[in-house]
């Protein structure tokens, strides 16, 4: 009789598996999810770039206007530029914070990272501004048309990514965002490190490569 119910009680200990996955993956649905997004939004603006590539240097063909080598200012895109990956290195800052429950921390890196983010969008409508007053409209030319949606587009996922940071932050000061929420955060930084890495490739389009 003792034995039944000892071997009972170790039978009920079993499913309780604390790292037990949603999936057959190895990864949870959430995890899953998003690197599903990552991967559709990978394909969204390699069609945007590619388009960028077809049209560049066609404004002969088109609208007269300012050209890229009048407008462009590289050196402070570039500083802007360098704001923006610094970001990732807080976020990953944020998500070891979280998991050693460190929740001072975590919301000091997090607000830097949105700091960050906020910083590179305000450089951004800042440079749209001086575009605009040069004389460059989205229908002006081909330039302006393809360069203004490619960092247009970019700028409005990393403004939903301030916010779903400020959103992370919130949590935190609630009490809801504890070391087992962690995956929370390291979801939110999957997409924050996505859209810096696809900023490497629309800056080295738009900007480092010489238009003709």
């Amino acid at each position: 009789m003792t034995q039944a119910v000892a071997t009972r009680d170790a039978d009920a200990v079993v499913p309780s598996a604390p790292h037990a996955h949603d999936t057959n993956t190895g990864v949870s649905n959430n995890k899953l999810a998003i690197w599903m997004f990552i991967a559709s939004e990978s394909l969204f603006f390699g069609a945007f770039i590619a388009t960028f590539f077809l049209y560049r240097g066609r404004d002969a063909l088109y609208l007269k206007g300012p050209t890229p080598d009048e407008l462009l200012n590289i050196p402070f895109t570039s500083v802007t530029s360098f704001v923006l990956l610094m970001s990732s290195l807080t976020m990953v800052l944020a998500l070891a914070a979280i998991q050693r429950a460190d929740h001072r921390r975590f919301r000091l890196w997090v607000l830097a990272t949105a700091f960050f983010g906020l910083t590179f969008i305000s450089a951004q409508v800042y440079e749209f501004t001086e575009f605009y007053r040069e004389g460059l409209h989205l229908s002006t030319n081909l330039f302006g048309t393809t360069s203004y949606v490619l960092t247009g587009l970019h700028g409005a996922h990393v403004t939903v990514g301030i916010v779903w940071l400020l959103s992370l932050f919130g949590r935190s000061l609630q009490g809801r965002l504890g070391p087992e929420h962690s995956e929370a955060v390291e979801i939110g930084g999957l997409y924050w490190h996505f859209v810096d890495v696809v900023w490497i490739f629309i800056f080295t389009a738009v900007y480092l490569i010489p238009q003709h």
